[in-house]
């Protein structure tokens, strides 16, 4: 009995092994597609390839996971587990050197005062005046530090619901996790609507839209570096809004 128990199990991965294959064939321009959208987010030594070697892995293991009564449709699966790798392949990467998190500190607590004074987030002229520095260097400080804010808002885990998700609609399966994402999704569209307009748009655009920064500059009609200028200003201001939220709670 137990040896027919275990040539049955046998004969099923060796039928499971081919789907498997199929599914990484057909889903790999996933993987492409999902590093195209945080290629912005590069700091060297890591590479574009990097991360398509991360997320192909995440795609290969999941092909293998995969298992049609536990899971819901592969599709669905497979982005999840890929772009958490490739989250996680830039984040054991990501780090900033001091003097930027000293920059970066120094902009998050001139943005809480302001907004504890005023009840709005401050413009990026006026925290640049308050530091000492021009607006164009403010915009190079965010730049550089917005992958730290960008995992934080796209973190892959399950008390972090990643901000593309949200933005997109995705359900939890679970009811307190559903209660969890709509209080987020409140929040998140509270910060939203605090953003200036133009960012507020590169946001939409970017995030459920899925519009890449060069579409972004054609729909908008400004540079594809003035894009990516106002969303790093965009993720900066939504990480410390919805952190404000965070402790308001």
């Amino acid at each position: 009995m137990q040896l027919k128990s275990l040539a049955a199990r046998k004969y099923a991965q060796q039928q499971k092994q081919p789907n498997a294959d199929q599914r990484v064939t057909q889903f790999l321009p996933m993987v492409h597609k999902l590093v195209s959208k945080v290629t912005s987010y590069l700091q060297p030594p890591l590479t574009r390839d990097d991360l398509v070697s991360a997320g192909t892995i995440g795609l290969i293991k999941a092909a293998h996971d995969y298992d049609s009564t536990k899971n819901a449709e592969f599709q669905t699966y497979a982005y999840i587990r890929i772009r958490g790798a490739i989250i996680d392949e830039l984040r054991s990467w990501s780090f900033a050197p001091p003097s930027l998190n000293k920059q970066l500190q120094e902009a998050q607590t001139i943005h809480d005062e302001v907004m504890a004074h005023t009840g709005h987030s401050p413009s990026d002229e006026e925290v640049a005046k308050k530091m000492g520095i021009g607006v164009d260097k403010l915009y190079k400080t965010y730049e550089q530090g917005r992958a730290r804010y960008f995992l934080s808002m796209s973190g892959y885990t399950e008390d972090e619901p990643a901000l593309a998700n949200v933005l997109a609609g995705s359900e939890s399966g679970q009811p307190e996790q559903r209660i969890e994402r709509e209080e987020l999704v409140h929040d998140l569209a509270d910060a939203i609507e605090r953003l200036p307009q133009k960012q507020r748009q590169i946001v939409i655009l970017y995030y459920q839209q899925e519009l890449t920064m060069k579409e972004i500059a054609e729909v908008l009609e400004i540079t594809e570096s003035r894009v990516s200028q106002l969303h790093s200003s965009a993720v900066f201001k939504l990480g410390s809004l919805l952190k404000d939220h965070d402790n308001a709670r």
